[in-house]
C-alpha cells in the first residue's frame, strides 16, 4: 500500500513539474486573468534596479555610456550564444555574451509553421511583452519582408510566427535565455527603444567558420553570405 502511495505521489510530482515547465502557455494566462496583467512600465520598475546593477560593470568595462543609443543582438544557434553589442562613436563594441538556455531545431532558416526552427536572418524587435508565459519576452518580427518574399517565390504558406527571445529554459522556435538574462535584455530594450535594436540570427558563427554551400538552396546561400558580411562589423573583440 505504501509503495502504491509513493508511486502515485511521484507521478503527481512529475506531472506537476511537467505542467509548470511545459504547460506555461496554458496556466500562465489563466493566472494573469486572476491577478491581472502588468504593463511594460510595471515590469521595468520591478526588474530594472537589479538588472541594471548587473549590467553596469559590463558597460563600464566596454567604455560605453548606459543606456547606449543602439544595440545589436547576435544569436548563434550552434554555439547557443546570444551576443549583446552596443554602438559607440560609430563602432560596435561587444558588451556581454549570454548562454542560450534552450533553442529547438537545427541549422537552417524557419520555413513553415510547426517546423520548430529558430529563424535565421536580419530582424527587428516588434514589441516587449511583460506578460509572457516565459517570464518576459522580446518579440522578433518573423516573418520579415525577406521571409515573406521568399515564401511567395517558393509557394510556401503558413510560415508561422510568435518568435520571441524570452525567459525560462523551454523553447519551440524561440531563444530561451533564462530569467535573469531576459530581465536585463528587457530593461535594456525599453531604455534603448525597440526601433534602435537589430537582431541577427545565424546557424553558427560565420566569423570563425565560413558558410558551407553544399546542399543549400540558392537563396539560403545568398542569405548566409549576407549574414557573414554583416557579422564582419562585429569583430573588434
Amino acid at each position: 500500500m505504501k509503495l502504491i502511495v509513493l508511486v502515485i505521489l511521484i507521478v503527481l510530482a512529475l506531472a506537476g513539474a511537467g505542467l509548470y515547465y511545459f504547460g506555461r502557455s496554458i496556466w500562465v494566462p489563466v493566472s494573469q486573468k486572476v491577478v491581472g496583467k502588468r504593463t511594460v512600465a510595471d515590469a521595468v520598475q520591478q526588474f530594472a534596479p537589479a538588472a541594471e546593477q548587473r549590467l553596469a560593470p559590463y558597460f563600464n568595462e566596454a567604455g560605453i555610456a548606459y543606456p547606449p543609443t543602439k544595440i545589436t543582438l547576435i544569436g548563434l544557434k550552434e554555439e547557443k550564444r546570444l551576443e549583446l553589442w552596443a554602438e559607440n562613436d560609430g563602432r560596435w563594441i561587444r558588451v556581454k555574451t549570454y548562454e542560450v538556455q534552450r533553442a529547438s531545431g537545427k541549422a537552417g532558416p524557419k520555413l513553415v509553421e510547426g517546423d520548430e526552427q529558430v529563424p535565421e536572418g536580419f530582424y527587428k524587435i516588434e514589441g516587449l511583452n511583460p506578460n509572457s508565459s516565459y517570464h518576459l519576452s522580446l518579440k522578433v518580427n518573423y516573418p520579415n519582408e525577406f521571409d515573406l518574399a521568399q515564401a511567395k517565390i517558393d509557394n510556401r504558406s503558413r510560415l508561422g510566427g510568435d518568435i520571441f527571445i524570452h525567459g525560462k529554459a523551454v523553447s519551440i522556435g524561440c531563444l530561451a535565455m533564462g530569467d535573469e538574462a531576459i530581465e536585463e535584455l528587457f530593461v535594456l530594450a525599453d531604455r534603448v527603444g525597440k526601433n534602435n535594436i537589430s537582431v541577427i540570427i545565424a546557424p553558427y558563427d560565420f566569423r570563425s567558420r565560413r558558410p558551407v554551400n553544399d546542399g543549400m538552396e540558392e537563396w539560403v546561400s545568398v542569405l548566409y553570405h549576407n549574414i557573414a558580411e554583416e557579422l564582419n562589423k562585429f569583430k573588434n573583440q
